[in-house]
This record gives C-alpha cells, structure tokens and sequence, in this order.
C-alpha cells in the first residue's frame, strides 16, 4: 500500500484548523498543521519534510494566504496549493492553486484535495 500523502494545513482560528485536521486525518492522509504563515514556512523549508499539497486559509494574521503560497512557491515550485476561503468567489489564483469555500462539507473537501493530488 503506497504513504499516505501529507497535507500541511495552514489555519490560524485552532478550532477550524482541529476540524480539518481530523477531517483529513480520518481519510487518512498524514497532516502537518501550522497556525501561522510564519509556522508554515517553517515547515516548508525543512527540506527533508515531504508535503503534497498546503492547504491555506486566506485570511492568516501575519501575511494572507495567497502571499504565503507565492513565498511557498519560491521553496517548491510545484507545490499544489488549496485556498480556504469564506470570500471563495473572490479569489483569483494562479496556476496550481484552486479554491474551496468555507463552509465545506467532508466530502468536498476529500474530493477537492484527491483531485489535487
């Protein structure tokens, strides 16, 4: 049986971050969790940390989500990217990067993150 992939998810309000990290964790994906870009960019610069795919909310306290993916980007350049965002409609992405709205269900979400990955 092929390793789980890893999903580092990005969310600073903890009980939502907690929510979607049983969520995918229960689909049995292996889950790296930060509350912060700061915290995320840690992660993501060590470089012996196997990730496939971030999922970000939009809305992080110390720089937005889209300016974390862009500095992800410069770390791993095919990184796909997943946008959390109430606002969703909003939100113009580049290529790599797709968007799912706040709320989603657990079947939206595993089948948002299966597609990416």
């Amino acid at each position: 049986m092929p390793a789980a992939s890893t999903i580092l998810v990005v969310e600073d309000d903890a009980i939502v971050r907690m929510l979607i990290v049983d969520v995918l964790e229960e689909l049995e994906f292996q889950v790296l969790e930060a509350a912060d870009a700061g915290e995320a960019l840690t992660v993501v610069q060590d470089t012996a940390q196997v990730i496939d795919l971030m999922m970000t909310d939009v809305g992080l306290p110390d720089m937005d989500g889209k300016q974390l993916a862009t500095k992800v980007r410069e770390l791993r350049a095919t990184l796909p990217i997943l946008f959390a965002s109430g606002y969703a409609e909003n939100i113009d992405v580049p290529a790599g990067m797709q968007v799912i709205a706040k709320p989603f269900s657990i079947d939206q979400l595993r089948d948002k993150v299966k597609s990416m990955l």
